[in-house]
């Protein structure tokens, strides 16, 4: 198998038609293109719903739900609930496929919405625990909710755009779905580093910090219709189903020759990237408001910039991938990212300068990588089978990479040094290198 096939290829074959499919359609009435803006609008979206939680859970979640605790405590309790949605993540999944089954991918993708509205709603109404007794445990659950709708979100576009996208151009068509991470949280960071730079403190913690979450919530409403339109459009649906993209349960995926072992290859190919993005994001703003005097606004605009930075290594990234191949592209920025780990504790207690240094390196890396980490092993599922396994792939990669990274690095930092930042990242290096040369050796 080439380097250029990491991804997915072409199928032979298809399901048969069921009675109420739409009418057969002409070859190529979508293309890539089409797909690329479907993937993109949406996940967008749920990145900056996302990231609006992601900082909120620095920047006002400890003072508003745990001003019982010491700010370090306070941290990690919030960083806790945080993580509660990635465990969820893949329970949504698999709810997401039964109902989709069942009632279709229009009432799934509709019901996964709402649920996502809904949480986000609900949290931009939250009370403190000053004012109210249950706050916790309402954040908690509404993040859970969050985590489920998420994974039931799954539409399936990311996994047609590699299927159609031309051989020689797949890495790029790859990164396009993950251009949603780094626009997502730029977006997510000016709205929050607008707020802080202009309203007074006291209102920032009163109102302020729920109007992202307000936005969160309107953004999600036009995604739903954007990506309802497509999903249901007779293009779209008769691609979707000729190409096999269809709910199987997980018990045929298990059973399935190759379905549990391409699994955790899918999961952890992308461990170095996944844990490398709450690294640049939301950790080292828990570390910074504990260690250095530096206006945490200041560093939220720094982040901003160096959004743009990640946009551009991803553009980079889809068409080095395109040369020199998705695994080989995928491997040489695993070790990128292990050095960068090493030199992580030099950089954060290097003063502003190097500070900046780790933020800029980081968004860069985050790009480069992150670009190529979706469907690294998709090839490997069987046809019926790619649907679910692609989707579960990437939730089990958020999971073991990236859900817990801000809470045990926060907590490793704070006990033993930044060094233990630098053996976390390294193990996802060893990680995504292992599942690497696996995924190479036993062929897709």
């Amino acid at each position: 198998m080439s380097d250029n096939t990491t991804l997915t290829h072409p199928v032979p074959g298809s399901m048969p038609p069921r009675r109420d499919a739409p009418a057969p359609h002409h070859d190529g009435a979508v293309t890539p293109d089409d797909i690329a803006v479907g993937v993109l609008v949406g996940r967008t979206c749920e990145y900056f719903d996302f990231f609006v939680y992601g900082l909120a859970s620095v920047l006002v979640f400890p003072a508003l739900f745990f001003p019982h605790l010491e700010r370090l405590d306070a941290l990690l309790a919030s960083f806790t609930v945080f993580s509660l949605a990635f465990v969820a993540r893949p329970v949504g999944t698999l709810a997401g496929m039964a109902i989709q089954r069942r009632y279709g991918r229009g009432v799934k993708l509709t019901l996964a919405m709402f649920g996502l509205g809904t949480a986000t709603c609900t949290m931009a109404l939250l009370p403190g625990t000053a004012t109210w007794g249950g706050a916790i445990a309402a954040l908690a659950f509404c993040r859970v909710l969050q985590g489920l709708a998420i994974g039931a979100a799954w539409d399936g576009l990311p996994s047609l755009l590699a299927i159609n996208a031309p051989a020689h151009r797949r890495g790029w068509y790859a990164m396009m779905g993950q251009l949603g991470a780094p626009v997502g949280f730029g977006i997510a960071a000016t709205l929050f580093a607008y707020l802080m730079t202009n309203v007074a403190p006291e209102d920032f913690f009163a109102w302020g910090w729920r109007f992202p979450f307000f936005v969160a919530f309107a953004l999600n409403v036009v995604a739903l219709f954007a990506r309802l339109q497509l999903v249901l459009d007779n293009d779209f649906a008769d691609a979707l189903r000729k190409h096999e993209l269809e709910p199987s349960s997980l018990r045929e995926l298990l059973s399935d020759e190759r379905g549990g072992r391409t699994l955790a290859v899918g999961a952890f190919a992308a461990l170095s990237s996944f844990a490398l993005v709450h690294l640049v994001t939301v950790f080292p703003l828990s570390w910074l408001s504990l260690s250095s005097s530096r206006n945490l606004t200041d560093v939220l605009w720094l982040q901003v910039g160096c959004a743009v930075l990640g946009v551009g290594g991803m553009l980079v990234s889809g068409w080095m991938a395109d040369r020199i191949g998705r695994r080989t592209t995928l491997g040489s920025l695993a070790v990128a990212i292990g050095v960068y780990g090493i030199a992580t504790p030099w950089l954060l207690d290097g003063g502003n300068a190097g500070q900046n240094l780790f933020f800029m390196l980081g968004f860069i890396l985050f790009g480069l990588s992150y670009a190529q980490a979706a469907g690294a092993a998709a090839s490997a599922f069987s046809p019926s089978q790619r649907y679910l396994g692609a989707a579960l792939s990437a939730d089990l990669a958020w999971l073991f990479g990236a859900a817990a990274a801000p809470l045990v690095a926060l907590y490793l930092s704070a006990n033993y040094g930044l060094g233990a930042v630098s053996l976390y990242l390294l193990s996802g290096m060893a990680g995504t290198l292992l599942a690497l040369g696996v995924h190479k050796r036993v062929g897709s």
